[in-house]
């Protein structure tokens, strides 16, 4: 089986090959270029390289969101584009659950905190079993006291990875009663190789859609929108 996996919910620009259980190929950049630049010059970079026939994976397994809005419809675009082109199925990843996938086969509870601004992140609870991975708080967007109170009240060894790590470290600090890590530098970012991983799992599960189906997961309203309903309210109550 072949996958291709991509995500692009965050800084992180990533693209990966997934065939069986051997990662063939993954390109991931974290630098402050736009995905519409980097995608697919990564994904043309990947078929040079493995001398890959696209016509041969199975489908497309792309971190459907929370994220950046710009990021996830920018993936979206790229996978219905090749999905499309390539009369492929496309696998809708979480992003939080391929971002927990990275730390496949830890003992510990681990939680993706994604910066959502305003003091919220995008987040979900996880843990590994012999049956897979177990969801105890499914992706969502909440305030980051809320979320440690939560992680405190199960009592259990926390890790925390993904962009939100650096930004409310000081907050952990102050809130977090229960033992604490963060996942080192290889593993605390989105990978598109835990994307195709993980939808490869999926996949054997019958989850795929049409390319045309594909649904970025946003959860929360842009800020854009925000703003606009907040000026309309202000403008109703002037």
């Amino acid at each position: 089986m072949r996958i291709l996996g991509v995500d692009s919910s965050g800084m992180v620009a990533s693209v990966a090959l997934v065939e069986d259980d051997l990662l063939v190929a993954e390109y991931s950049v974290n630098y402050k270029k736009t995905h519409s630049q980097t995608l697919l010059p990564m994904l043309d970079e990947i078929v040079k390289m493995t001398e890959l026939d696209l016509n041969t994976i199975d489908a497309i397994a792309v971190a459907a969101g929370p994220g950046s809005f710009t990021g996830l419809r920018i993936g979206a675009a790229t996978v219905k584009g090749l999905g499309l082109a390539l009369e492929k199925p496309v696998i809708s990843v979480p992003t939080c659950h391929g971002l927990a996938y990275n730390l496949w086969g830890n003992d510990k509870l681990i939680c993706p905190i994604m910066d959502a601004r305003r003091s919220q992140v995008y987040t979900g609870i996880y843990e590994f079993a012999k049956d897979g991975m177990q969801v105890f708080l499914d992706q969502s967007a909440m305030d980051i006291r809320a979320l440690a109170e939560k992680l405190n009240a199960m009592g259990r060894e926390v890790i925390f990875l993904g962009d939100g790590c650096p930004v409310y470290a000081s907050v952990l600090a102050e809130c977090m009663q229960v033992p604490y890590a963060f996942a080192p530098a290889h593993l605390n970012r989105q990978r598109a190789s835990a994307v195709a991983s993980l939808g490869a799992e999926y996949f054997k599960q019958g989850k795929q859609e049409p390319a045309d189906d594909l649904i970025p997961i946003y959860l929360r309203k842009s800020q854009a929108e925000r703003e606009r309903e907040e000026k309309l309210a202000a403008e109703g109550q002037a």
